[in-house]
This record gives structure tokens, C-alpha cells and sequence, in this order.
């Protein structure tokens, strides 16, 4: 039975099955735990491999080491990484980029992958390849469950199937892939459905969290010639009622698309790869639905949309002991945002009117070895352009507003810049069972077009979720981060510990600031006037400062002893970072605080069970600019068990806060909804105890 590390701790085994069928999968630079003997390019955690505590696949991507969950509602976690988080950590799901049609980032990336039809996630502990394209640190990729190709022109039906039940928010999921396939072609389907009510905490039950969230869509690929194959597949995804209480508004619905073509040819030693991609977001979202209504001049309906298009071009070849591969990539999206009063047609605002963004980049990477080293070397460039258009008022709007949409409308709005990244990683083996590494990189990433064209103050924060109003600045310079990392991974027969340190200093890193900063909590300028009517007199504008994170974190693992007919063992990750501005005497908003997570594990051939003891610091590390509240540390702790029903499917099962341990996690928000049953403005509390079963099957 694959080793079940109940810590979360890595996920670290991967069978030879899912080994064969990862992409790019090299051995050279491992950061992760391994358990089949054989290691993988990058950190993986499978669902079947880790408590099913949320639906949300971040808190299943946050069990990795550095990785933490922002936990924005039941479907809206982002994946923070060594203090980085937001579009500054990218995500794609098989390889594909989607952007959020949300403004305050209720969609992260994250959100298109149920958690039933995850077959593994994949995330770079260290800073993300250049092929990856633009990111300050790490990169993330889901991999969704898929059907193979048959041995021989004789079709073959194949598929899984995983259904999940938890407790403590009277949850369900439920998701299966299935297809036709021969030796040239494969027919899939996919689908999905997730359902929720409010979640239980040891404060009471939180009014207004339920979620809602269906997922269909098919793929085709063939193989007409020897070394050619050509794909296309189209996934939608539906998203229904959800809470997200630490945002002034819940999500009504988000109607989403996703489209990808291509092919893949080898011909000479030269594997050249070509991708097309389309997405469109649609979504509303409202401050009435699953909270109480305000007053009817108060009430906010919220349409988003965005629509994003991307190609992709790759060639590799074989070159002195490695592979080189050059590629070239284009990437445009278009924002829009109207906030409506759904009682007044004459009420309605456009604090985000058709921004238009786009990336050019081309890139070079060499991975291989020499002089007894193990080598990645990586080069990118990318060309930006973006532009808004004007901003819509209705006449139900004061003049505050209009005086702010008239200096916006008058300033240039047209923005292009030209980023260069830069990545070298170096490995050398010293023994058998130790390897030393090291990186140094340059990495960017361009101001978001909430960060740049936001001109009116609102609570959209592009996730923040700190209740503070926040409004953009057109003169945004792009972030630049210089760093590097040193670790070492020891790993023998019977134990593993794989420590990592880094330091990131990050020019231009943009956070909120005062958004004027001369007569600060005086409102004496049109913009915080407009503010205070939103109910902060003090907005924040996002501005470049500068920055610095720096940290450790390892994952670990020891075979202890034998007894009681099976094998015990202990598996766990630990992570500290530290987020600084330089500018001033400050820390950065949002850090996770230090945290442990350990299992001990008692293994037989065909079941496993094992106690989580999950551990957080206090985080008294804040930030005084976005108004961060401290948080008091917690220790909860968990049971999971699972076991094999023949070859091919597997039931697991748990109990999660055992104690029901009262708890608010540090990065979980404030509430904003009047009625959960938290005071407005209180943190958020975490979950009580819940339990939950999991069947996964494949036939």
C-alpha cells in the first residue's frame, strides 16, 4: 500500500503509475519528499494522500512545505508560498492560465479545481522555472484526472470516481472521469459536483458559508502519425451561492469556460510543442443574498467579467548531458467591473471599464549536468502593454465620484514595460544519501490592473480581505525580486529531512500605503471623501515600497519501529518566513506565522491510520499600514485512517480538530458579514471538529 503520510507532509509518494504519466518529470532538483525511491521534480500532494478537511484544493496545495491557505470562504483560498501569494505565486490547471473575473480575487486560480477531479498538484518549493513564465517565487500546476491511452487498437473503457462527505459544514462531493480509448485515441468526459451548508465552529455555526460548485466538460486527443499528437478538450465550471464573509459581498454565481488546443510533434531530436488557450469569467456578486439586506439604498450588486487568451510555443533538443528549450508566449486579458444597485437603475459605477492587458515573452532554459554538478540555467524577456478605458457613472452618483471618474478620465492611462528574469540552480551530490543545493535568481511581475486602474475607493482589494477601501496608481512601477536559496536533502533507508533557507529582497513591492499621506486620517481630498461614504476615511492606494522575505522550512520523515504487527513512522513539515518592508519600520501584510505539521503513523499492507497534530505560532509580526490584528497560536489535532478495498479503490476517513479546539487562523480574514454570528470586524474563527470519509475508485 503506497505510504499514506498523513501530515500532509509532502505527499510525497507518488506510485510508479503516476510517476510514468508526470510531465517533465526529472530527478535532478528535488525539494520535496520522496518514498517510492524515486524523486520528482517538483513538490506533489494527492488528494488520496491528505485529510479531505475543505473543498477548496488550496488547503490541499497549503499542506506542502512553505505553502500556508488564505482562506477566503469555502472556495476562494489562495495559495500563499514563503510569504508570497496572489498572482505573485501563478497557478495554471493542466498547464492553463486562467484570470480571476473576480476584483477581490474570490476566483484565485485555485477555485477552478474541484477537489474530486484532482489527481495531484504540483508546486516548485524554490523559485518557478523561466518556462513557467512571470513569477517572484514559486509556481503551482493542478493536474486533473484523466484516462490513459489503451496498449492496442482495441478500445478500452476506463475511469475513477471520488466521493467525499464531511460533517462539520454538512458537505459533499462528488467527481468521476471516464472514456474511451485505443492505442491512437482517447474520448473523455469529466464531471463534477460539490455542496455545502454553513460550517460548524466551537463559536457557533457560521451563518451565510455555504458553497455551491458544478464542473463538466470533455477532451480528445489522437495520434495520427508516429510522434504527433493533437489535443483539445473544454471544461465549464458553475459556481452558485457561496459565502465569503471576510469580503463585504458573497458570490452570487461565476460562469466559467475554458478552452485548449494542441499538438505536440518529435521529429530529428526536436520536441516542439504548441498550445492555444481561451477562458471567460463571468460573475455577480452581492451584499444580500447571504447576509442580512441592508437598507435598500444600500444595496450592492457587483458584475465582473474577464476574458483571457494565450498561446504557447516550446522546442527542446537534447544538448551536452541536458535538454535546452526555447519558447515564446502571449498572454492577454480584459477586465471589466460594474457595481449596480439592483433597486435604483439609475445607480451604477464602473471602477474597472475594459482594462485591457497583455504580455509578449520568449524564453531560453538549459537543464542537465556538468563538471559533476546538476545545472539549470534559465533567461526570459517579456514586453507589457495595458490600457482602460473611461469609467461609467450613472446619475444616482454625488460628485465625489465624478470628480475622481473626471481626473481619471483626463490621465494617461496607457502603460508598457520590458521585464527580464533570470534563474540558476546548482546541485551536487556528496554521497549516496546527500545532496547539497543551491539558487540564484531575478524574478518579476507586473502591477495587476486593480493595482493600476482601480480609481474609485472600494473594498476590492484583489483579495486582501483587511476591510481597509483601496484605490490603484496609474504610475505602478513593476516588482523586481533578487534572491537565493541554500538547502540540502539527506535521505537514507529509514528517514529524510530535506531544510531549505532563502532571502528575497523585493524592489517595488506593491502593498497598501496611506493613499494620502501628508494630512493621514484627515479627510480634507475628494478621495477620501469618496472613501469615508464607503466607510473608510482612510484609503489605501497600492504603491511601491520595499520589501524583503526571508525563512525556513524542511520536510521530514523516520521510519521508528515496529509493533503491533506494523510499521510506525513520523512525517511532518515545518515552515517560518518573515515578510519586512525596508522603507520604513513596518512588517508586510498577511505573513503566516510559523507553523508545524507532524504525523504519527502506524502502517500494514493494506491499511493505515495515523495521528495530525497541526501547531501555529503566535503572529505578533503585522503589518501597522493595512491595520493587521495579531493572532494568539493553536495546536489542533486530527485522526485519519485509510485503507485498500481490493486493487483499485481505496475509503478514507477521519476526525479533524478532535478537541474541538476554539482557533482563528492568522490569514483567515475579518468578518465583514453582520450576520454569521461573529462580531463585525472580529477575525474569522477555523472549524470545530468534523469528520469526513472519502472513496476514491478506478476501473
Amino acid at each position: 500500500m503506497t505510504s499514506l503520510l498523513l501530515a500532509g507532509a509532502a505527499a510525497l509518494a507518488l506510485d510508479a503509475a503516476v510517476q510514468a504519466d508526470a510531465p517533465d518529470a526529472d530527478p535532478r532538483w528535488v525539494d520535496v519528499i520522496q518514498v517510492t525511491g524515486r524523486p520528482i521534480e517538483t513538490g506533489a500532494v494527492r488528494p488520496e494522500d491528505a485529510p479531505a478537511l475543505e473543498a477548496d484544493a488550496a488547503a490541499l496545495a497549503a499542506r506542502l512545505p512553505g505553502a500556508a491557505l488564505i482562506d477566503n470562504g469555502a472556495l476562494s483560498g489562495q495559495l500563499q508560498h514563503r510569504g508570497l501569494f496572489g498572482a505573485r505565486v501563478p497557478a495554471a490547471i493542466d498547464g492553463v492560465r486562467l484570470a480571476s473575473g473576480g476584483p477581490n480575487l474570490m476566483d484565485p486560480p485555485l477555485h477552478y479545481a474541484p477537489t474530486p477531479l484532482v489527481e495531484r498538484i504540483e508546486l516548485t518549493r524554490g523559485p518557478a522555472p523561466v518556462s513557467e513564465g512571470p513569477a517572484l517565487g514559486a509556481a503551482a500546476n493542478v493536474v486533473l484526472k484523466s484516462i490513459s491511452y489503451a496498449p492496442s487498437a482495441t478500445p478500452e473503457v476506463s475511469g475513477s470516481l471520488t466521493a467525499v462527505a464531511r460533517s462539520v459544514d454538512d458537505s459533499y462531493g462528488v467527481g468521476a472521469v471516464a472514456g474511451i480509448a485505443t492505442a491512437r485515441q482517447r474520448l473523455q468526459i469529466l464531471a463534477s459536483r460539490e455542496e455545502g451548508g454553513d460550517l460548524d465552529t466551537p463559536y457557533g455555526t457560521l451563518d451565510g458559508t455555504g458553497h455551491e460548485r458544478l464542473v463538466y466538460g470533455a477532451g480528445y486527443t489522437i495520434r495520427p502519425a508516429k510522434g504527433i499528437e493533437a489535443r483539445l478538450d473544454m471544461r465549464r465550471q458553475e459556481t452558485g451561492e457561496t459565502g465569503n464573509p471576510p469580503f463585504p459581498m458573497d458570490i452570487r454565481f461565476f460562469d466559467t469556460t475554458i478552452t485548449r488546443a494542441g499538438v505536440t510533434v518529435e521529429r530529428g531530436g526536436w520536441t516542439v510543442d504548441l498550445t492555444a488557450r481561451h477562458g471567460r469569467v463571468d460573475h455577480a456578486m452581492n451584499n444580500f443574498t447571504l447576509r442580512p439586506a441592508p437598507a435598500p439604498m444600500q444595496r450592492r450588486e457587483t458584475f465582473a467579467s474577464a476574458e483571457t487568451t494565450g498561446f504557447e510555443a516550446e522546442a527542446a533538443y537534447a544538448l551536452a548531458d541536458g535538454e535546452i528549450r526555447f519558447g515564446a508566449d502571449f498572454e492577454a486579458s480584459d477586465h471589466d467591473v460594474t457595481i449596480t444597485n439592483p433597486v435604483n437603475p439609475d445607480f451604477f459605477v464602473t471602477p474597472v471599464k475594459d482594462a485591457e492587458l497583455a504580455r509578449t515573452g520568449a524564453f531560453a532554459e538549459w537543464d542537465g549536468r556538468a563538471g559533476g554538478l546538476e545545472l539549470y540555467l534559465g533567461a526570459r524577456i517579456d514586453a507589457y502593454e495595458a490600457e482602460a478605458r473611461s469609467p461609467l457613472i450613472g446619475p444616482a452618483l454625488p460628485m465625489g465620484p465624478r470628480m475622481l471618474a473626471a481626473a481619471y478620465t483626463a490621465a494617461d492611462r496607457d502603460w508598457d514595460a520590458v521585464t527580464a528574469d533570470a534563474l540558476v540552480r546548482v546541485a551536487r551530490p556528496v554521497s549516496d544519501t546527500t545532496r547539497l543545493r543551491a539558487a540564484l535568481y531575478r524574478k518579476s511581475r507586473a502591477p495587476g490592473y486593480l493595482e493600476r486602474f482601480a480609481w474609485l475607493p472600494t473594498p476590492a482589494s484583489g483579495g486582501l480581505a483587511d476591510g481597509n477601501t483601496y484605490v490603484g496608481d496609474l504610475d505602478l512601477d513593476v516588482e523586481t525580486a533578487t534572491g537565493f536559496e541554500v538547502g540540502v536533502d539527506c535521505a537514507g533507508a529509514r528517514a529524510y529531512v530535506r531544510p531549505t533557507a532563502y532571502v528575497s529582497w523585493i524592489g517595488d513591492y506593491i502593498q497598501g500605503a496611506p493613499a494620502e499621506p501628508v494630512t493621514p486620517g484627515v479627510v480634507d481630498t475628494p478621495l477620501e471623501m469618496v472613501s469615508a461614504m464607503n466607510g473608510d476615511p482612510t484609503p489605501l492606494r497600492f504603491s511601491n515600497v520595499e520589501a524583503r522575505l526571508h525563512g525556513f522550512d524542511a520536510d521530514f520523515g523516520a521510519a521508528l519501529f515496529e509493533a503491533l504487527g506494523g510499521a510506525w513512522r513520523v512525517d511532518g513539515v515545518i515552515s517560518i518566513v518573515r515578510g519586512e518592508r525596508t522603507d520604513i519600520e513596518d512588517n508586510l501584510y498577511r505573513i503566516a506565522p510559523d507553523r508545524l505539521t507532524a504525523t504519527l503513523s502506524h502502517e500494514r499492507a493494506s491499511w493505515s491510520a495515523g495521528l495530525e497534530v497541526r501547531a501555529v505560532a503566535e503572529q505578533d509580526r503585522v503589518s501597522a499600514s493595512n491595520s493587521e490584528a495579531k493572532t494568539p497560536g493553536h495546536v489542533v489535532l486530527g485522526l485519519v485512517a485509510s485503507a485498500d478495498l481490493g486493487a483499485r479503490a481505496q475509503v478514507s476517513a477521519g476526525v479533524d480538530n478532535l478537541l474541538d479546539q476554539p482557533y482563528r487562523d492568522h490569514l483567515g480574514g475579518y468578518n465583514r458579514n453582520s450576520g454569521l454570528g461573529v462580531p463585525v470586524g472580529e477575525r474569522l474563527p477555523g472549524a470545530g471538529r468534523g469528520g469526513w470519509l472519502r472513496l476514491s475508485a478506478a476501473f
